[in-house]
Formats: structure tokens, sequence, C-alpha cells
């Protein structure tokens, strides 16, 4: 097998190799670093690589498969860690010349259980400064590019995760997800993402566990690689109250969708949509049509009311977590960022509770269709990507010629996380003509992962994403 071949496996497929000795992890460590050091300086995905602890690490799982002892999960597998997630002993930025050269003091528990599983990190990934917005720039690393076209953006704030994964520069990547961080990067790059109901995976980013809309999860390039992955990740933490007991178990083999309700939304009652992102989303919808699948269009009656809400909750919580370095380090930041630090700084704590009767009317209108429906579909981005050099402050930002905020309101991601009890996943639903994959989100009833899961595989098993790779 050639490595670039090796770099585009599963972890599902590359574990029945190393039990099967047709492959060993130190192989494919050295075919995946190969890839790193050919494609980065394209794409600029990676902070911090640890190339020859990872070798090390990959030839003691080799001896634990040679000797048929008994290997963990994700025993020898590359994993990719986003630069916002605490590593102890290792510098985690948060993309902010703010924590430049900063080591952690501890392990986000997420983090630290897919290191327990045997998965070896080999590689930190970019994110934004302080994981602030969904393209990926950041005034210490510079701009994150979309493998598939790099005049455009690869999404974020899991920008470098979604490119490792759809380069091949990596088996498996975490993401956060505080308003699609997870979901709008697979997408722009064409891989799977998976936003976890909230209190399934336990959080560890910030010195809270108050924060309902922050999600740990997977990135991967199929579905039983993010169900791998997933349940490593889930379960009761005991340094986080909100995390839910039982922990669930995503099953290896998953039923079959035929009968599934289906409930299709367009736009969520308020976006602009790209033509391109419509069009694939419709032929995403007679797929689950010949899966059986009974597809309703369905007003889901949002309004922008919930961008507000959003922008308030978010802008609070940013202000919350790093307010406190604008007067002594505000000169080294990005100045959108240190814009919006300043106005989460000034808001009302009214003002921001205000946003949860928002909340409580999303729910009034999702709720009820849920109770009807097993899923909702809708596009994940309203636009397959912005460019790479994006501004969040444009104030000439158009889709089909009209204007909107350039912040977020290309990405149909964030209302879900006003909605965090909801599972959300995102498929590649297909191309623009620019070269960018589009993505399709999947929409759970409140913590039912088993369903959105069964969807997605059902999807990737009719309509598969793999086997078209970024000309790198």
């Amino acid at each position: 097998m050639a490595d670039k071949d090796l770099c585009y496996l599963t972890a599902t497929e590359a574990i029945a190799k190393f039990k099967r000795k047709t492959l060993s992890p130190v192989e494919l460590m050295k075919a995946v670093i190969a890839r790193c050091e050919a494609v980065n300086p394209t794409v600029n995905a990676l902070t911090y690589t640890f190339f020859d602890r990872a070798l090390a690490q990959a030839r003691a799982a080799e001896r634990r498969y040679a000797r048929g002892a008994e290997t963990r999960p994700l025993e020898g597998i590359p994993l990719a860690v986003k630069d916002l997630h605490p590593v102890k002993g290792e510098i985690t930025t948060w993309g902010s010349k703010v924590y430049e050269g900063v080591r952690s003091e501890y392990t986000a528990p997420t983090v630290q259980r897919l290191f327990d599983a045997g998965a070896i990190m080999h590689a930190r990934t970019t994110t934004p400064e302080f994981g602030h917005t969904g393209h990926g720039h950041s005034p210490l690393w510079g701009v994150t590019r979309n493998p598939w076209n790099p005049e455009y953006t690869s999404g974020g704030s899991s920008s470098g995760a979604g490119v490792t994964v759809a380069a091949g520069m990596t088996t498996l990547a975490d993401g956060s997800d505080g308003g699609g961080s997870i979901r709008i990067p697979a997408s722009a790059c064409g891989v799977f993402g998976y936003k976890p109901p909230f209190g399934r995976n336990p959080q560890g980013l910030v010195p809270t566990n108050n924060w309902m809309f922050l999600h740990m999860g997977p990135l991967t390039r199929s579905v039983a690689d993010a169900a791998l992955m997933q349940n490593v990740m889930a379960g009761p933490c005991t340094g986080d109250i909100t995390t839910l007991k039982p922990k669930l178990e995503i099953p290896r083999r998953l039923d079959g969708i035929r009968g599934l309700k289906v409930a299709y939304s367009p736009d969520l009652g308020y976006f602009e949509v790209d033509t391109e992102v419509a069009r694939n989303t419709r032929a995403a919808l007679s797929v689950f049509k010949s899966l059986g699948c009974r597809v309703k269009e369905v007003d889901v009656g949002w309004t922008h009311a919930v961008y507000d809400a959003w922008i308030v909750q978010w802008t609070g919580m940013f202000a919350a977590i790093a307010g406190g370095y604008v007067p002594s380090h505000g000169y080294l930041m990005d100045p959108y960022v240190r814009g919006l630090l300043e106005r989460g700084l000034a808001m009302s704590a009214v003002r921001a509770n205000q946003t949860t009767f928002v909340q409580t009317e999303m729910w009034a209108k999702l709720g009820p269709l849920l109770d009807e429906y097993d899923i909702l579909v809708c596009p994940t981005l309203a636009l397959p990507a912005v460019k790479a050099e994006h501004r969040c402050d444009d104030p000439d930002f158009r889709i089909n010629g009209k204007r909107v905020h350039a912040e977020l309101m290309w990405c149909m991601t964030y209302p879900f996380n006003l909605v965090s009890q909801c599972p959300v996943a995102t498929v590649p639903s297909g191309f623009a003509s620019n070269g960018v994959p589009t993505g399709l989100q999947i929409v759970g009833r409140t913590y039912d992962d088993v369903t959105v899961f069964r969807a997605a595989a059902a999807f990737e098993s009719a309509q598969p994403w793999r086997g078209v790779t970024p000309a790198l």
C-alpha cells in the first residue's frame, strides 16, 4: 500500500490491519508524518509537532500488537489535538500571542481519555485567537487554508483539525464546538464532524462547567471512526458536574433507517443560502428518500433573534474567559478580538439573561417538530466557505448578492448550540464549483445520539465521500 493510501485509512481500518499484522503503527505514523511535512507549508494547519516522540510511542504500540497483548481501543492511532485544548506540560496557545510559549498545567479530560485509549498525539492543530470565530486565522499562526482550494478558509475554530483529517495529515482529530467549531471545518473540508449533546462529554477548556453551548467532539473520515472516538471521549467526569450518567455507547452495528421521518429546513427560517449549497442539500434529500425515509419540508420559524441571542451569549462568555487580558495584553490581540472582548465586558447581566427567552422560544418551535420527526436536516454552512482572508467586520459581505453579517451569518451551526441538548452531525453533501465541499447537518432529538449516527452511517453508505482526496 502506497504511503498516501496509508494516510487516508480510517482508524477502524488501521486497527484491523494492526491486529492482522498486515500494517504496523510505525508504518502508519511515518506515512502521516511525511504527509504533514509535505502539505503543511500549503495549508498551515499545524502549530507544534511531536514526531520523534510519536514514533517512539508507535514502536511501543507495534510491540504490543506483535506479541498479541491486549490492546486499547485506539492503540497506535495518530491523533491531532487542537491548540485550544490543554495538554499538561505542552504549550497551548489558544491561537493568541497572549499565550505564546505558555505550558498547560493539566490535560483536558476528553484529550486524556483519547491518550489513555492508546491514541498518539503527533501534532497540534491551528485555531483562531481564543477560538473566537468560524474561519481559520490567528495573529500568532496566520491563515489556515482549505485543502481543496487554498483561496478559501478551512473553517474554524477547529481549523487545522478539519484540514489534517481531509489532507491525510492524521487519522483522527479532536475539536470543540461553541457555535459550530467542529461542524464548520468538517463541512468546509469534506469530513465528518459531531457535536455531542450537552453533558455527553466533559468540557475542561475553561475554569467553569456552566457554558451550555460548549462541546468537545470528533472530526473523522468516517462515521464509524467518530463512533469509536466518541465512545472513548464520552462519559461521567468527576471534575464536570454537567456530565451525564450512565455513559452512552454508540453501537458498532447501527440499524438502517427505512421508515425514518425526516424534517427538512432549507434555511432555518432566516438564513440566506447559496444556490450551490441549496442544490447539494436537495440532492442529499433524495438519498434519504432512496433509503426509505419519509422526507418533508418544514418551517422551523426561527428569526434573526436567534443570531442576536448567540452573539450576546458568546460575547459574554468570551469576555468572561479572556477579557481580563485586555488592559495588559490587548495590544497583542487581533483588533476585532479586542473589540469583541471590550463589548462583552460592557454587557449587562440583564442583557445576557434575556437571551434565555429566545432559547425558550426556539425550543417551543423545534421541540414539537422533533416529536413528530425523528431528525431534522439542513445545510451546515450557507456558503461552501468564505475566503481564507475573510474578515468578521466586512461591511459588504454578501450571499446571493444580499448583505449579511460577516461574523457568522454564513454558518447554520450556531443555533444548535443554543438548543445544545440536541446532538448534531455534519456529513459531506457534495462539492461547489470552486472545488470546496458542502455539508448537511443531521439534528437529533435531545440526547438521541444513536439515531443521528444511524442516519449519518446510512447516508455515508449510500453516498460515500471517501475516495476523492485533495490534490496536495
